[in-house]
């Protein structure tokens, strides 16, 4: 029985329905599609400070995205034929642009939470809230689904040529979503902020919602979506207070990459990232040790074949440099040896310059991916006497920064008597991935060798989590050679890390099974995941 157009009027509160150009559909459609791709690029920046930018959300983000495009999608194309008027279409954008806007103010509260779960690995709070956090999308997501089948109705004049109009309708989506995809990222996050890219995203499909109820002489419309367009740009644009109140936070910023924290704490400054679970730099500007995984990296040569004496570490080069912990501790303890570091987030180097004294006039940084550091130097001739590796990124390493190909591109950039040293996480009794890099290693180096660094401890004193230092010699060595090589890194801050990398130094011995990572086959996340399952079980510590 088809609903009488009376009825249909009443349900519109349009009078007198009236016709609207297949231009501006065409640009409603183009809007829609790119303020769609906005939205989930946008979420996973806007997720980043609390619960990182791991594949676990980036796969719900995008799987709950897709679920909400498909019911919108589907309920457009019901709607569309119940009720195949313009106002309609247009009220409907509006609450869905709307939503987008206030999805950062909505969120924040829950993403506090969020936070307390994360620190305290709390797997109901964590999980309750990152679900909540993810239901927010589901109302404008599926509103800015309507678009396309909803505009294809209303454009069909002729079934004849209805596929050509559908045809053309999805392209045009499908372009404005290719536009989505690259400005936020490349520019709008960078140079504005996560709250502020939202804001503009809702006022941009507000404003182009705008001309079509001007177009459809809706008074009250065209005043409720002129106040809804205002009211997401004072919201967005506001002043708010950092985006996530940390104690000592002096400094953040909002990267292509990373959501980048500077903490002053009095004796020391640090560096945390996206959401902050992990101290990615530390600068103390008295000196002195670090107190963490960066200053086992010292020891990486002694475990070359004896004899081998400090003065013999000329180069050092970083993957992962982030704010310059290595390159201040290898500057301090060997003097002014040329050292290079690749940080993939220019944003990071700038910050390590202007907060944690990162202008070594023996210290280059590059701007660049770690991996394609070490296949593409400047000069191909030279060569390292270490390399270490803490691209850690809590709780992954990149995964191709784990492979057989990494670590033999890795090898090619040693010199006769080079290491190799990899900052690996792990819980006080679950090695898994430590293991499985260690596994990796022994694939490409003679020799190979685990320090673990001291746990960190809960506030009963039971240690939990902690990292390990995994260390690869260019040529084969033993610990004999470890032991001969000791006495002579005892001055300066080595001593006290040679004793602890002499008490805590051992062979590695994967267990057989363990996965040795390729770039065809590197489950890094598959490792991590399971580790981290394990230990909010309560089965891995």
């Amino acid at each position: 029985m088809r609903t009488p157009p009376a009825i249909i009027r009443r349900m519109t509160n349009d009078p007198a329905p009236r016709a609207i150009s297949r231009a501006y559909l065409l640009l409603l459609v183009f809007t829609a599609g790119f303020t769609t791709l906005g939205v989930e690029l946008s979420a996973s920046r806007l997720l980043d400070p609390w619960f990182g930018n791991s594949l676990i959300v980036w796969a719900s983000l995008i799987g709950l995205i897709l679920l909400y495009l498909a019911a919108g999608y589907w309920l457009g194309g019901r709607v569309a034929d119940r009720w195949p008027q313009p106002l309609v279409l247009l009220r409907l954008v509006a609450v869905g642009a709307f939503a987008v806007g206030v999805i950062p103010i909505v969120s924040r509260p829950v993403l506090r939470l969020a936070s307390a779960g994360l620190d305290n690995f709390d797997a109901g709070l964590l999980g309750g809230s990152m679900a909540a956090i993810l239901l927010l999308f589901a109302v404008p997501v599926t509103l800015l689904g309507i678009v396309s089948p909803f505009a294809i109705r209303l454009s069909i004049r002729d079934v004849a040529g209805s596929g050509e109009v559908a045809g053309r309708i999805s392209a045009l989506s499908t372009t404005g979503s290719i536009l989505g995809s690259f400005l936020p990222v490349l520019f709008l996050i960078p140079a504005l902020g996560t709250r502020r890219t939202f804001a503009l995203l809702a006022f941009a499909l507000l404003l182009v919602v705008l001309i079509g109820m001007i177009a459809q002489r809706r008074t009250l419309d065209i005043i409720l979506v002129a106040l809804a367009s205002a009211l997401v740009v004072w919201l967005g644009f506001r002043p708010a207070g950092p985006l996530k109140d940390t104690p000592g936070l002096v400094y953040e910023r909002e990267s292509a990459h990373n959501y980048i924290q500077v903490l002053d704490l009095g004796i020391e400054r640090q560096l945390r990232l996206n959401e902050g679970e992990g101290i990615h730099s530390v600068y103390r500007p008295a000196g002195g040790l670090a107190d963490g995984i960066w200053d086992f990296f010292l020891l990486a040569p002694a475990f070359n074949a004896a004899p081998y004496r400090p003065e013999q570490v000329q180069r050092v080069g970083i993957v992962g440099l982030a704010a310059g912990t290595m390159a201040h501790l290898y500057t301090e303890a060997y003097g002014p040896v040329r050292v290079e570091g690749a940080e993939l987030d220019p944003a990071i180097i700038e910050a390590g310059r202007e907060w944690f004294a990162m202008s070594l006039p023996n210290l280059t940084a590059h701007a660049v991916d770690g991996r394609r550091f070490l296949a593409y130097p400047q000069d191909p001739g030279d060569k390292y006497d270490v390399i270490g590796v803490d691209a850690y990124r809590p709780p992954y390493i990149p995964f191709h920064l784990t492979t057989v190909e990494f670590f033999q591109l890795a090898r090619d950039r040693l010199t006769e008597n080079g290491v190799v040293a990899v900052n690996v996480g792990r819980t006080s009794a679950d090695y898994s991935l430590v293991d499985a890099m260690a596994a990796t290693m022994q694939a490409v180096f003679p020799s190979v060798y685990i320090v673990d660094a001291p746990d960190g401890a809960t506030e009963d004193g039971v240690s939990v989590l902690g990292n390990s230092l995994v260390v690869a010699t260019a040529q084969p060595t033993t610990l004999e050679d470890l032991a001969a090589n000791l006495p002579a890194f005892q001055s300066g801050i080595l001593a006290p890390v040679a004793a602890q990398t002499a008490a805590s130094a051992r062979v590695a011995a994967p267990p057989p099974g363990t996965p040795v990572f390729t770039d065809d086959r590197a489950p890094v996340e598959q490792v991590v995941h399971a580790l981290v399952f394990r230990y909010m079980l309560g089965t891995g510590n």
